[in-house]
């Protein structure tokens, strides 16, 4: 038995081919990701690693400390410094400086990736005349004053600055121009993803960044005979509240575990992908396997006339599908090594780049690997296998098993539409469930399963709707549609394929336009302001940014949006503060009670509490009401009061408690905004929008960005996550494209007699090329047509969910990308039947008559 297997795999290299690739696909994906992702890892990794040669001990603020003092921990002194270089055992001490910083290349375009376009401090001792070794400056010298910086040696490769040029950068909004005096090299693992470091004199960092004598962290170096954890307990005596010291190998270990962290989430989702494309070539395997078996039924029986057992005709099955998934496993580990060096490379093509580091293929990823292709063939091929030894050895020569019974489909069509049935309710209950993620979730695969054991059930009506179109065609278009609902079993496992790629798109897609829709009303609806100014990385402007755009002559009112930690009964809040005398011309608030009047009074000047307005779920969780008086803490522990004068709608993105900016700035370390907003004389325009640029000194970190603007953003980002999306469920498509193509090829040759006849009496080979082309288009489109119906079923469900936490969400149907998605479908059909329209047409006419 295990030779006929081996025998009748080789017998039908052509026709396992497809399963083969929609197998090596999906296993292409899973040990691409973890190749991927195992070497993005180990790289970081050992670079985060030697990014801590030089510490033993870093002294930091703690940031889980709680002193009952509301914000972030206070910076490092100079003082600290001196008793940290003072302690025994201490070879070295620095002090480092870290913020935002951002460069412009010579075009006048941001550099780096956003989020790590980074600035630092070059610590060369007390005097300054130093040496920094985390740092080796391979061209120039280091900076030493407020006019001279450095950068690192990939942002000079990437610009092609050079020592002496002048580049245009920013840290928090004014323009600066200082000199390059030195490049230098740096083991930083942003610098190694694509992001810019740039380096400036320790006093000008400081400035920049936190105060004058205040460092962000101090990293000691033990002199030799002192270890980690001995220099750590030496700091610890002399840390101030709030303080902490690690150890350079725990820095190196936490970096790491959030690498991996962070691969984690990426890897999951990837998985997540490849696990829907085996999912569908499930589909395909199974559909594969049925059509063999069907084909090789006699041999089957006369194994069982001669003695088989029905456990050893299932063994032969299992055995084919064993060698199919083996060879499918093997190519796709092999492919999905090439896809990780693939993607390790592609990475750079975005501008990040990657530590140098080896490839990694761990033990696992060729186990995991293996076992994915092997099992899922073999589960796939089960139930064919299973069926074929249930038929008798007599009714298998006479094929008369050859059709389902009517019992046997009634059976099933009940069976699915309990299972649908069920699913479609437990995906409603989630709609209104408290926390119904799971419940959708579940019942949306529970749906599906039901759906797709309905299909047989649904392919009769459905493509009989066709039956007007496909008469225009002929003879070619009446065959097609009759050939499509002959086997309705396959029709539905090949059609099934493509709606479960086309129900997650589409699903996604109405997901994402009604958020993007909620977000963009949101935003939009609140924003009576012309334009709105923030940094293009999301970190804090400078306040002299709204200072100096308040100032020009064109602009009638103007609000910072200032985030101010506070502690108000005992808990950390963010306060919002505002220009309360502009606030009102600038942002509109659905007010339950109240309004803006009176917030720009700030506090009396008798002194009292300052009136501020809060959202109606705080107020509703805190149980606030009007005229309240309510106690808070500020950034520098001074205590205050304020009455609750106004309490507004609020949403996602406007929301808290809102006070003028008089009332919070005399208690901020540092003061810093996230927004400003400006209403101008005139309105909006385009000649407005470069004035307001041009007075920014066209800083590269400034978003200067009107209404439409705003939303434009909005939909660019909603559209590229879904790009991405896409780009992962086509992987899904793709292997429901081979699975229409594998249909047709087998339907072909179980039907060459029948066109062999076609060709005697008359049809010529366009008409029969026509025909496979159109069973082909009217079943692509019975998936297309499915899927398409159960995403927006299923996008509906989820938005009713979402609904319950955005107000503002409301169902969209995008229309325009449906019809793409059902267009895609058409082509996937016409795509999927080129090859077996070929092949029908050169079959031989005699030759197919004398088939059996």
């Amino acid at each position: 038995m295990l030779r006929t297997a081996l025998r009748n795999v080789f017998a039908h290299k052509a026709r396992l081919l497809m399963t083969v690739l929609a197998v090596m696909l999906g296993v292409a994906f899973v040990s691409g990701t973890l190749v991927f992702t195992s070497t993005i890892s180990d790289a970081y990794t050992k670079s985060s690693e030697k990014g801590f040669d030089h510490v033993d001990v870093r002294l930091q603020p703690d940031d889980d400390a709680d002193e009952g003092r509301p914000g972030d921990p206070p910076p490092l002194t100079q003082d600290l410094l001196d008793k940290a270089a003072a302690l025994p055992g201490v070879r070295s001490a620095t002090g480092n400086v870290a913020g935002f910083a951002a460069i412009a290349d010579k075009d006048g375009d941001l550099v780096g990736d956003g989020w790590s376009t980074n600035g630092a401090n070059y610590y060369g001792g007390d005097g300054g005349e130093g040496t920094d070794p985390r740092y080796p400056m391979r061209d120039g010298r280091a900076p030493a004053n407020a006019g001279e910086i450095a950068i690192d040696a990939k942002t000079a490769e990437r610009t092609g600055y050079e020592v002496g040029d002048t580049p245009r950068m920013s840290v928090d909004g004014p323009v600066l121009e200082p000199e390059i005096t030195g490049i230098f090299t740096t083991d930083d693992g942003n610098v190694a993803a694509g992001g810019s470091l740039v380096l400036f004199d320790t006093k000008t960092a400081q400035d920049l960044f936190t105060e004058p004598g205040e460092y962000t962290e101090i990293d000691l170096a033990a002199a030799p005979g002192t270890s980690e954890k001995q220099l750590r307990a030496a700091a610890q005596r002399i840390l101030p509240a709030e303080t902490e010291a690690l150890t350079g190998t725990k820095l190196a270990d936490d970096q790491a575990r959030d690498i991996e962290r962070g691969m984690e989430g990426l890897r999951t989702g990837m998985l997540a992908f490849a696990g829907i494309a085996l999912f569908v070539g499930i589909f395909l395997i199974a559909n594969t396997f049925t059509m063999l078996v069907a084909q090789r039924t006699k041999e089957l029986a006369l194994l069982r006339a001669v003695g088989a057992s029905r456990r050893q005709v299932t063994r032969s099955v299992l055995f084919e599908a064993i060698a199919v998934g083996t060879a499918a496993a093997l190519v796709g580990l092999a492919t999905g090594v090439g896809i990780g060096a693939g993607l390790r490379s592609l990475m750079g093509q975005f501008g990040s780049t990657v530590p140098d580091g080896p490839l990694i293929v761990s033990p696992t990823t060729v186990a995991v690997s293996l076992l994915v292709g092997i099992v899922v063939t073999v589960l796939a091929a089960w139930l064919p296998a299973r069926r074929a030894a249930k038929i008798p050895p007599v009714a298998a020569m006479s094929s008369l098993h050859a059709q389902a019974s009517t019992r046997s489909l009634v059976v099933r069509n009940t069976i699915g539409a309990l299972i649908a049935g069920g699913g479609a309710l437990m995906v409603i209950a989630g709609t209104t469930a408290d926390d119904g993620k799971a419940l959708m979730g579940g019942g949306a695969a529970v749906l599906l399963v039901g759906i797709f054991v309905l299909t047989p059930l649904l392919s009769r009506p459905l493509i009989a709707l066709s039956a007007p179109l496909l008469r225009t065609f002929g003879v070619s278009g009446k065959l097609a549609r009759q050939n499509a609902v002959r086997n309705p079993r396959r029709t539905a496992a090949t059609a099934s394929a493509l709606m479960i790629g086309l129900t997650l798109i589409t699903g996604l897609t109405v997901i994402a336009s009604g958020i993007s829709h909620a977000i963009d009303k949101m935003a939009t609806d609140a924003m009576k302001a012309d334009y709105s100014v923030t940094m293009a990385t999301f970190t804090p402007l400078n306040p002299e940014v709204e200072k100096k755009l308040s100032g020009l002559d064109e602009v009638t009112a103007s609000s910072p949006l200032r985030n101010v930690p506070a502690a108000i009964g005992g808990d950390e809040e963010d306060l919002t503060a505002v220009n309360g005398k502009d606030v009102d011309k600038l942002l509109e608030l659905d007010f339950e009670q109240g309004s803006f009047d009176g917030l720009a009074e700030g506090v009396p000047a008798g002194g009292g509490p300052a009136k501020a307005i809060v959202d109606d779920d705080t107020a509703e969780d805190e149980g606030w009401r009007m005229g309240d008086t309510v106690a808070v803490t500020y950034q520098d522990g001074t205590e205050g009061e304020l009455t609750v004068s106004g309490i507004y709608h609020g949403n996602e993105m406007i929301n808290g408690i809102m006070l003028d900016t008089s009332v919070v700035d005399p208690h901020l370390d540092r003061i810093s905004d996230f927004e400003v907003w400006l209403k101008t004389e005139g309105g909006e325009s385009a000649a407005m929008k470069e004035r307001l640029e041009a007075a920014l000194g066209d800083n590269p970190a400034i978003e200067v960005m009107n209404e439409e603007d705003v939303s434009e953003a909005i939909a660019g980002l909603i559209t590229m996550m879904l790009n991405v999306l896409y780009a992962m469920l086509g992987m899904a498509v793709l292997v429901a494209v081979l699975g229409v193509i594998n249909t047709l090829a087998m339907s072909v040759f179980e039907r060459s007699q029948e066109i062999g006849m076609l060709r005697a009496i008359g049809l010529d080979r366009r008409g029969v090329k026509r025909m496979v082309r159109l069973e082909s288009l009217v079943i692509s489109l019975f998936g297309g047509v499915l899927g398409i119906g159960l995403g927006v079923f299923l996008g509906w469900a989820a938005g009713e969910l979402i609904s319950s936490s955005l107000d503002t969400y409301a169902l969209v149907l995008p229309w325009e990308r449906m019809g793409y998605f059902l267009a895609g479908a058409a082509l996937v059909g016409m795509l999927a039947a080129l090859w077996p329209a070929r092949r029908a047409t050169r079959l031989n006419m005699l030759a197919a008559i004398k088939s059996e």
